[in-house]
């Protein structure tokens, strides 16, 4: 059974910030005495001295130091649970857990919660990083609320948000582009492809022509970008993470006769819509009107 009780935290708290038991005492609007009893009830259930008297100072003991800085976190913590349970209360959730694949453009997934911190402020967000399967796998794990794939779920809800468009490319100085022909498949076996790893644990797979004789795993997009623009291999990445490197030059598109581009659909995928709250919906509705006629190029941010 707890010896101390909230209150005793408070007014002890109280004493501290107000530098005193007169001033807490108008501070918190009780009597002095009242916050004396608490005071004192709290130290004897703790079995320490929390306050010292020097001159007129009411001054910290080394023991009050520590219990002021765990105290503090206790009423911090019993702060947050009255806002969630106030949250909870009205309906609206107390966090938003999205999972976002690495090729999805970032820009419109914040401005979309942009949107939902305005409405819901209250509302923790959660951003996880993932990589193919990864997205689906915290879903049906019941780790995230919803996601952003461009794998859709079996008996689960797909909604499929926009197209993106994947491009081979190579640095400018890179071999490949050094052949005086259109490429094909057989000219890029003998050149290190650079694949990104898939951030399930399950169910990870690869996605994607997997034919060089030398490949590289990443754990990211943005590592691969890395290498691609060092000159250590080649890949097909979304267009929006490589449009401005490929407009200054840095970057080229491999000659490909067939296969130089691809598009993916990409899904906003849950498990469970009864379960999503007012945040979720705003999120979803805000996302699908910045992705109806949306230039993913513009709108990529790294």
């Amino acid at each position: 059974m707890q010896k101390t009780t909230l209150e005793q935290w408070r007014m002890f708290k109280a004493v501290v910030d107000a530098g005193g038991f007169n001033q807490a005492s108008s501070r918190v609007h009780k009597s002095q005495s009242s916050i004396h009893n608490a005071v004192s009830n709290l130290e004897a259930a703790l079995g320490v001295k929390l306050f010292e008297i020097s001159g007129r100072k009411v001054m910290l003991t080394e023991a009050g130091n520590l219990m002021l800085r765990r105290g503090s976190y206790l009423l911090e913590e019993v702060s947050r649970i009255e806002v969630i349970a106030k949250s909870l209360g009205d309906g609206v959730e107390s966090e938003l857990r999205i999972a976002v694949d690495g090729a999805f453009p970032q820009g419109v997934v914040f401005q979309a919660l942009e949107k939902v911190s305005a409405i819901y402020p209250q509302v923790n967000i959660d951003i996880i990083d993932t990589v193919l399967s990864g997205t689906n796998e915290l879903i049906q794990e019941g780790l995230v609320d919803l996601g952003l794939s461009a794998l859709s779920m079996d008996n689960s809800l797909n909604d499929e948000i926009c197209l993106i468009e994947f491009v081979a490319v190579a640095h400018k100085g890179h071999p490949l582009h050094q052949l005086d022909h259109q490429l094909t498949y057989d000219d890029l076996k003998s050149h290190r492809q650079i694949i990104v790893r898939d951030s399930a644990i399950q169910t990870n797979r690869d996605s994607g022509w997997l034919g060089a004789e030398q490949r590289w795993k990443v754990g990211s997009l943005r590592a691969s970008l890395d290498l691609i623009a060092q000159g250590l291999g080649f890949a097909w990445l979304p267009m929006p993470l490589v449009s401005e490197l490929l407009n200054n030059g840095t970057l080229k598109l491999l000659p490909l006769i067939h296969g130089g581009t691809r598009s993916n659909s990409f899904y906003l995928n849950f498990k469970d819509q009864d379960k999503l709250g007012p945040a979720a919906r705003t999120f979803m509705g805000e996302l699908r009107l910045l992705t109806l006629n949306m230039d993913t190029a513009d709108q990529y941010q790294g």
